[in-house]
């Protein structure tokens, strides 16, 4: 099958990670937490996806997922299995201008050839533009343990996994289209989360990609 038809092992393995650290259901987490490792996530992979969750899910959810990792890797540990800990991220250019990095990286997942004037809630509470521009797409997007194909799916997962975020979740599947996951790789995450998590999370997800796909050829 082609490449661009499918999702890897190491992909399919982020979907159930992200959706029951959304969910808060810790006991299938460390299932999840098992498969990634087994299908070649690192360490700092995982890491990575958890920490990432925080600025979708909350504090709490990730630091729950956090330390469930943490006891299950020393769990693993005990039991004399070496897990790969994988490259750390690199720092980040200290003269880095992280307003013009975020609103490019916005503009790029949203697939917008340029950047639109600010209005709604950037006009309403500014500083919240700030924060997504300046820590969400500046500071964590730019850390490159993952690359953004692989943040979309960790943040598609979580907010399919979450209920009021429809909104979120037809934007975040435009932009895992954007970052190059083709439309039979979206199907397929909608298969792993029916298969891992539930047939809710499927269902709800499919009818918000039915209008991302409507918006994509209109």
């Amino acid at each position: 099958m082609n490449e661009n038809q499918t999702l890897s092992s190491k992909q399919q393995s982020i979907i159930p990670i992200s959706a029951f650290t959304a969910n808060g259901d810790l006991d299938k987490l460390k299932t999840a937490l098992q498969e990634g490792l087994a299908a070649g996530l690192t360490v700092n992979e995982i890491k990575e996806i958890l920490v990432h969750l925080y600025a979708y899910t909350g504090f709490p959810r990730s630091l729950n997922g956090i330390n469930t990792f943490m006891a299950l890797l020393t769990e693993r540990e005990e039991q004399g299995i070496e897990d790969e800990a994988g490259p750390e991220a690199s720092p980040l250019p200290a003269d880095m201008d992280k307003d013009a990095y975020g609103a490019n990286v916005r503009a790029k997942l949203a697939g917008w050839e340029t950047i639109p004037p600010p209005g709604g809630y950037q006009l309403f509470a500014p500083i919240i533009d700030t924060y997504l521009k300046e820590h969400l797409f500046a500071d964590i997007f730019a850390r490159d343990v993952l690359d953004f194909q692989s943040r979309e799916l960790v943040t598609i997962a979580a907010l399919a996994s979450m209920t009021g975020t429809a909104g979120q979740l037809y934007f975040h599947l435009g932009a895992a289209m954007n970052t190059g996951l083709s439309e039979a790789q979206i199907h397929a995450f909608i298969d792993v989360l029916k298969e891992k998590v539930g047939q809710q999370e499927a269902g709800g997800a499919t009818a918000v990609l039915t209008h991302v796909l409507s918006s994509r050829t209109n």
